[in-house]
């Protein structure tokens, strides 16, 4: 379950109701009681259901989920349905509505990446960044989480990820063994993961014995090539690939045998078609 403090639902709101509904106050129907409803047009995996539901209940609406996170939709499927007074089904409407149709667009491209990829590697996982949009992170993880992924690492705090930039501060960058060996010393809790850029620093890093290589923007064919080589050099380190991989790449990248791949790609898909339907309430 991801947590969703007050002061973010709060922050979504505010940036598009402040001083509530002018067009209802202006037409006085603020106090009638209405019915919305939240249709998906096309078919396809959803998420932001739960967040979609708080935002709307912080409105005093009464709210009735249909589907969950990391559910799939049928196309015309309703996800959530609110009643109360015009006013607040107005406030509500975009607020949810954006929610919806971005964490759905997310989810459903990463259950896309997914089903292909698992075609070769029924056991593999695809691990999203954290170079997400920028103030998304609530909404980017639990939309990777409802379309099947993981998270790569939430930020730079948690994991252990030797890059380049980090190697050049040394006085040797390239004695991977080294690096490899003062890492496990100052984090022993920590899987040791270093990044090489292309196949000869990825064989030095190999030597290491790192517990995952990841190999950022390699060719499919060193990809392939590294796959025969590592087991010899590095029995016990997996291989993660990172860079370019997306909806149109992901096949090929499947068929080199590796378990596991690091995007960024599901972050910008194309938001999902959610239709939002408001009704007086029949007496």
């Amino acid at each position: 379950m991801i947590y969703y403090p007050d002061a973010f639902l709060d922050n979504l709101l505010m940036e598009d109701i402040q001083y509530g509904d002018l067009t209802s106050r202006a037409l006085n129907i603020g106090d009638h009681i209405g019915t919305m409803t939240f249709t998906r047009r096309e078919a396809g995996c959803v998420s932001g259901i739960t967040l979609g539901c708080r935002l709307l209940e912080k409105l005093g609406l009464v709210v009735t989920t249909h589907l969950q996170d990391g559910d799939f939709a049928n196309n015309g499927d309703c996800l959530i349905t609110a009643e109360g007074p015009a006013d607040a089904l107005h406030q509500g409407w975009k607020v949810a509505q954006n929610v919806l149709e971005w964490s759905c667009g997310v989810s459903d491209y990463m259950a896309r990446m997914l089903e292909i990829y698992h075609r070769y590697q029924p056991q593999g996982q695809i691990a999203c960044t954290r170079k997400n949009i920028p103030n998304t992170k609530l909404l980017a993880t639990q939309a990777v989480l409802a379309g099947g992924g993981i998270i790569h690492r939430q930020g730079c705090s948690e994991t252990i990820l030797l890059f380049a930039n980090h190697r050049r501060f040394l006085s040797e960058p390239d004695n991977w063994a080294q690096h490899v060996k003062l890492l496990r010393q100052a984090a022993p809790e920590k899987c040791i993961v270093v990044e090489a850029d292309d196949i000869g620093q990825a064989r030095e890093a190999l030597k290491a014995q790192p517990d995952i290589l990841q190999l950022d923007k390699f060719s499919i064919e060193d990809i392939s090539l590294l796959q025969q080589e590592a087991p010899q050099i590095a029995p016990h380190c997996h291989l993660s690939v990172a860079g370019g991989i997306n909806l149109n790449t992901i096949e090929n990248y499947a068929q080199t045998g590796i378990t596991l791949m690091v995007t960024s790609a599901p972050y910008y898909a194309p938001p999902a078609d959610i239709k939002v339907h408001l009704n007086p309430k029949i007496k």
